[in-house]
C-alpha cells in the first residue's frame, strides 16, 4: 500500500508543474547527459537541453533505456521518468519527464528527435550559455517477496543505457 501511495503522490506532485504546449524538437549537438542504473543490472541514460520560444524556456529531452535487463526492471524506466525533474539556475524547470521520447541508446544524443515542453520560465540571455541539470532520485523499483529479502534500487550514477546494439 506504501508503494501505490508514494506512486500516487508522485503522478499528483508532476500534474502541479505548469507546462505550455507539448512540441516536438531536434536536440541540439551538445545536450546534457545523465541517467542511472539498476541494482540488477541495465539503466538509463537521459539527454535534454534548453532553447528560447515564445520568450520562455523550452525544454527538450530523450531517454534511452539498457537493451539487456533484468526482467525486474522491463517497464520501470517511464516510472523512474516519472520521478525525475530538469533545474535551471537551481530552480525546478520541470517535473516528471514523462513528455520526453524514447530512443534506442546511441553513443551520441544530438540531434535525436526530441520531446518537448514549452515551461512556464521566462527566458533569459544567460541561459544560452547555461546547462541544465537532470536528477533522477535514487529509488526502490522492484521489491520480491513478502519481507522485501530481494530488492531492485535505481541509483543515478550518469548515463547507464549503454551502448547501441550491434548491427550483424
Amino acid at each position: 500500500m506504501t508503494r501505490k501511495g508514494m506512486m500516487l503522490a508522485v503522478l499528483v506532485l508532476a500534474g502541479c508543474t505548469a507546462f505550455g504546449p507539448q512540441m516536438v524538437a531536434r536536440l541540439g549537438s551538445d545536450p546534457v547527459l545523465s541517467g542511472g542504473r539498476y541494482d540488477s543490472g541495465g539503466g538509463l541514460t537521459v539527454a535534454a537541453d534548453i532553447r528560447e520560444a515564445q520568450g520562455r524556456v523550452l525544454l527538450c529531452g530523450v531517454w534511452a533505456q539498457s537493451h539487456q535487463q533484468s526482467v525486474l526492471t522491463k517497464g520501470k524506466a517511464v516510472d523512474v521518468m516519472g520521478t525525475g525533474a530538469v533545474f535551471l539556475d537551481g530552480a525546478a524547470l520541470a517535473r516528471g519527464l514523462v513528455f520526453m521520447r524514447e530512443v534506442p541508446p546511441a553513443r551520441d544524443y544530438g540531434g535525436q528527435e526530441a520531446g518537448c515542453v514549452l515551461t512556464e520560465r521566462v527566458w533569459k540571455a544567460g541561459y544560452a550559455t547555461a546547462a541544465p541539470v537532470i536528477r533522477l532520485p535514487r529509488q526502490v523499483v522492484h521489491v520480491e517477496g513478502d519481507l522485501g529479502h530481494f530488492v531492485v534500487t535505481f541509483r543515478q550514477t550518469g548515463p547507464g543505457a549503454g551502448e547501441p546494439k550491434a548491427v550483424q
